[in-house]
């Protein structure tokens, strides 16, 4: 674990091929202002909205970076996973990102980690944390091969039974 932890920004943009992202829980910050719009029925512009995420994805994906999201979900799909669904398409894909779906179900039998991740470059794997509310709560950064290892090997194995955005059907 280091002791100093880069920002995600830093970190993309140290990142010269690739950048996936497991996601592994069924809630995420509950009080995000767009996703409580989205619950009340606005319709939601992704890049209106999140516009940092949508230029930082474009200008990484321009530079000839791969990013790479695999979202391991409960079906049916809690409220937040609904509205990541909803998005997903206008912002992720849009900006340049390959999403993929996959089953907690189809997903039993995967060595996983107990938290959400990054991992840039296969070198340096950056742990998310978040609440019991979904509210995140910090993270750190980690460069010990055995431990990127274990977070690409899960990432990996997860994308190869994942199912494409453009093909996922939400339960």
């Amino acid at each position: 674990m280091s002791p100093e932890v880069p920002s995600f920004n830093d970190l993309l943009a140290a990142c010269d091929e690739s950048a996936v992202h497991l996601e592994m829980r069924d809630g995420y910050t509950p009080s995000d202002p767009v996703f409580l719009d989205w619950t009340a029925g606005v319709r939601i512009d992704g890049p209106k909205r999140y516009p940092e995420w949508f230029g930082l994805v474009r200008a990484t994906v321009a530079r000839g970076v791969q990013i790479r999201r695999v979202r391991i979900v409960s079906e049916p799909l809690a409220d937040f996973i609904r509205f990541e669904y909803d998005v997903t398409e206008g912002l992720n894909v849009a900006a340049g990102e390959q999403v993929r779906w996959l089953s907690r179900r189809q997903s039993s039998d995967l060595a996983l980690p107990g938290n959400d991740f990054w991992v840039f470059d296969g070198r340096i794997v950056r742990f998310g944390y978040f609440a019991g509310d979904g509210e995140f709560v910090g993270h750190d950064v980690w460069e010990d091969p055995d431990v990127v290892k274990l977070c690409t090997s899960a990432f990996e194995a997860a994308w190869e039974r994942g199912v494409d955005h453009d093909d996922y059907r939400p339960v």
